[in-house]
């Protein structure tokens, strides 16, 4: 084939799979932002209904590990049912059944329904991370995953943004209408959004390339020569039992590297920004919030050229180890700078930054290290056992901030863990790439 003509098919193929990405991407892009949403509310609807239901801190730290207790017992089912039955069907009922428990969380009376609810909640929401991630192997080639991974996980990055002021400006300016409490609606309206999309996703979403109708023949021809062995349109992969697919230990090298360098660095930009911000000296509540802001504003920016530069150099783990890298930098150096607002802040934009990158070439490597039939248990396996380690690394960096004082031995202790599970995900890929082969592994010559 001439330069001409293979210059033309590879124009025709990005053009294909730019079509696919505007129908997909801002879709799924609205619906992470809804389900991370949803996380945020109640951290703020706390703040009220703890004196309105007399709901004290343990009960409500008991609420939350339900939630994480429900997510982690449907989560390996629910990619199981999405890969049996379609994406259109699983997508949809996720959503809606988490944003029906969202709205009836408005009418928890005490403990016990917030117990429930909470549970609920979190077996209501178990599957739609993994599962979106798993629909979009369908879709992109491994080429294309980098940048498309980051589009969908920067919504992480925009709710960081956007999910405090929004929460707070509910409850303050709607608290009394209708007689109900701000809180109340807060969890209505978060609702109400999921149920939706999730009706909506019924309609909008195909299940495989080729049963899209909105694709031509040509167009599908071209998805399917791109996607190559790797996931055949509309071809179910072999079965697998459980059993099979939990003795790959790649998954479980995979699963570890997660909860040490994703997970960890997660809990510290969620929970404990504010905390830094404030040791630094900012004291100003709105102030506070607007500065915690601005690392993912330029996390975003960061993350997605990092993701252009992995699929343009046809490489993934040094740029998952650079992400690392500045994580495990910054980490090491704020509790050194507290006392220094803006060196505090271009820390705590280093390590934003580098927790983006990382979390985003991340979730386009176990595609490439998993047998196609091992994906849909290795992808919920991977997000369950994240599950473990976000409710493991806050009680740690509590345990020791308050046995030794201040931030100093905590950080340090997680920016080793970051710097070992970047370590174990380049020793894993670098066997990888050794005995298959993986052309996305290595940089490209």
């Amino acid at each position: 084939m001439s330069a001409d003509a293979l210059s033309d098919a590879g124009q025709k193929q990005r053009e294909v799979f730019r079509r696919i990405a505007w129908r997909l991407m801002p879709f799924l892009f609205a619906c992470l932002v809804f389900n991370w949403l949803d996380r945020v509310a109640i951290s703020f609807a706390h703040l009220q209904f703890r004196k309105d239901l007399g709901i004290t801190d343990t009960v409500f730290g008991l609420s939350v590990g339900l939630f994480s207790a429900g997510y982690l017992l449907c989560e390996i089912p629910s990619n199981l049912v999405l890969e049996r039955f379609g994406a259109r069907r699983t997508l949809a009922r996720i959503m809606i059944l988490w944003g029906g428990v969202t709205i009836g969380m408005a009418f928890v009376q005490g403990p016990y329904s917030l117990y429930v609810t909470r549970t609920l909640l979190g077996m209501a929401e178990a599957g739609f991370f993994p599962g979106v991630i798993l629909y979009l192997t369908y879709w992109f080639p491994d080429a294309y995953r980098a940048q498309i991974t980051s589009r969908f996980i920067m919504a992480i990055a925009v709710c960081g943004i956007v999910g405090g002021p929004v929460s707070t400006w509910i409850m303050t300016h709607l608290a009394g209408v209708g007689g109900w409490h701000g809180w109340q609606w807060l969890f209505v309206l978060d609702g109400l959004p999921p149920v939706l999309a999730g009706l909506m996703a019924y309609r909008w979403l195909s299940d495989r390339p080729a049963e899209a109708k909105w694709l031509g023949p040509e167009e599908r021809e071209t998805v399917r020569q791109a996607l190559g062995h790797d996931v055949e349109p509309g071809v179910k992969p072999e079965k697998r039992s459980l059993r099979d697919a939990f003795r790959n230990r790649t998954l479980w090298v995979l699963s570890l590297s997660y909860c040490l360098t994703i997970m960890c660095t997660g809990n510290v930009v969620n929970f404990w920004v504010p905390s830094l911000l404030r040791a630094s000296g900012v004291q100003d509540l709105q102030r506070l919030g607007n500065l915690s802001a601005l690392p993912h504003v330029i996390g975003i920016v960061v993350m997605l050229l990092a993701c252009q530069s992995s699929d343009r150099h046809r490489e993934r783990r040094w740029h998952f180890a650079a992400g690392g890298a500045l994580v495990v930098v910054g980490m090491l150096l704020l509790p050194w700078s507290l006392h220094h607002v803006v060196l505090t802040m271009l820390l705590l934009t280093l390590m934003v930054c580098g927790y983006l990158i990382a979390t985003a070439i991340f979730w386009s490597i176990p595609a490439l290290l998993l047998p196609r039939q091992d994906r849909a248990v290795g992808l919920a396996f991977i997000n369950c056992c994240g599950q473990v380690s976000s409710m493991l690394t806050p009680v740690m960096i509590g345990f020791l901030r308050s046995r030794l004082g201040g931030f100093e031995a905590a950080l340090t202790v997680v920016s080793l863990l970051v710097a070992l599970g970047v370590l174990i995900l380049l020793r894993c890929t670098t066997f990888f790439s050794a005995s298959r082969s993986s052309s996305l592994l290595e940089p490209s010559s």
